[in-house]
C-alpha cells in the first residue's frame, strides 16, 4: 500500500477547518453526516460549534451523533437531546441523533478479528457520506480518541457501544479483555469505512489536549500546547500522524499525554486497524502552512 497523504497546519482556526478540506480534494456528495463529539456536561475541552460552523455549512453538513453506554447526560434520547441543545449544536445545525429511536441498523463485519457485527443508529442509513471531524486527546479506556474512535464508538448506537466495549459481550461491558476491546474499536471502524465505501473525509483537530476524553464530565485540564489540524482520507493514518506529532513534540506534556496512550495500549487500535486494510501506517505529512 503505497504512502497515504497526511494534511497539516498548525494554525488553527475555523477557516483553515475548511481549507485542509478542500486539502485532500475530495468533494464529500449527497446528504453529508458531519460527525462531531457533542461533549459530555461538565466537560470543558471539547470542540464548540461555533468552531465547527464554517466547515459544516460548507459542506451542508448536518450533525450526527449518538447515545452513550455509560451514565451522564447523553445516555437517552431525551437527556442527550436537551444537552444537544445545551451546547448549541441545535442553535447552529440540523442534528441527527441516530439512535434517538430504534431498531439499530445491524451490519455485518465478516472479517472482524473480534466481533463480527456492529450496531449503529440506524439514521445512518439516509446519509451518502461522512466528514469525520475529531479532537484528538487522550482517552480514560482507549488511550487516546481520534478518527477511528468517531468511525468506532462515535458511529454506534447506546447499544453498540456496550458491545463494542464487551468485545461482542454487552454485560462484560468494563470488564471484557482490554486488547480485545481496542480490536473490537477496529473491527468496528472497518464496517463504517466499508458502509461509506471510501466516501469519508477525516479532519482531526489538535487542540485541548486533556489525557481525559470529552466524554468525561471531570476532565483533566489539557496538558499539552495546541499542535493543528490535519485532514486526510485514511483514518489509520490520520491517527498514526497525530501520535507521531505528539512524540516528536518539544512539549513537557508529552511524557504525560504518552503515559496515558501507553499504559492502555493506546496504539494497538491502529495497528489491528491497519491490519484489517482500511488504512495504513506509512503516510507522508504535507504542511500547508
Amino acid at each position: 500500500m503505497e504512502k497515504a497523504k497526511v494534511y497539516f497546519t498548525k494554525n488553527i482556526t475555523p477557516e483553515n477547518m475548511i481549507k485542509m478540506y478542500e486539502a485532500v480534494s475530495k468533494k464529500l456528495e449527497g446528504k453529508i453526516a458531519v460527525k462531531v463529539h457533542s461533549g459530555e456536561e461538565g466537560n470543558q475541552n471539547y470542540l464548540r460549534p461555533e468552531f465547527m460552523k464554517p466547515i459544516v455549512e460548507y459542506v451542508n453538513g448536518t450533525i450526527v451523533e449518538c447515545n452513550t453506554a455509560y451514565e451522564g447526560q447523553r445516555d437517552t434520547t431525551e437527556k442527550h437531546i436537551k444537552l444537544l441543545k445545551n451546547h448549541g449544536w441545535s442553535e447552529h445545525f440540523n442534528v441527527d441523533l441516530m439512535d434517538a429511536e430504534g431498531p439499530d441498523l445491524k451490519i455485518e463485519i465478516p472479517n472482524g478479528k473480534v466481533i463480527k457485527k456492529n450496531f449503529l443508529g440506524k439514521n445512518i442509513k439516509n446519509y451518502d457520506s461522512m466528514l469525520v471531524l475529531s479532537h484528538f486527546k487522550g482517552h480514560p479506556m482507549g488511550g487516546y480518541g481520534g478518527a477511528l474512535k468517531q468511525l468506532s464508538i462515535g458511529c454506534a448506537s447506546g447499544f453498540g457501544k456496550a458491545y463494542i466495549h464487551g468485545a461482542g459481550n454487552p454485560e462484560e461491558i468494563w470488564t471484557s479483555d482490554h486488547d480485545k476491546f481496542l480490536e473490537s474499536m477496529a473491527d468496528a471502524a472497518s464496517s463504517v469505512v466499508e458502509y461509506f465505501k471510501g466516501n469519508i473525509v477525516y479532519i482531526n483537530v489538535m487542540c485541548n489536549m486533556s489525557v481525559d476524553c470529552d466524554c468525561c464530565e471531570n476532565a483533566e485540564d489539557p496538558c499539552m500546547k495546541d499542535i493543528g489540524i490535519l485532514a486526510s482520507l485514511d483514518p489509520v493514518a490520520i491517527d498514526e500522524a497525530c501520535i507521531d506529532l505528539v512524540k516528536n513534540s518539544e512539549d513537557e506534556g508529552k511524557e504525560h499525554f504518552m503515559e496515558r496512550v501507553n499504559s492502555r495500549n493506546g496504539t494497538h487500535t491502529i495497528d489491528v486497524a491497519s491490519e484489517l486494510g482500511i488504512g495504513t501506517k506509512e503516510y507522508e505529512l504535507i504542511n500547508l502552512d
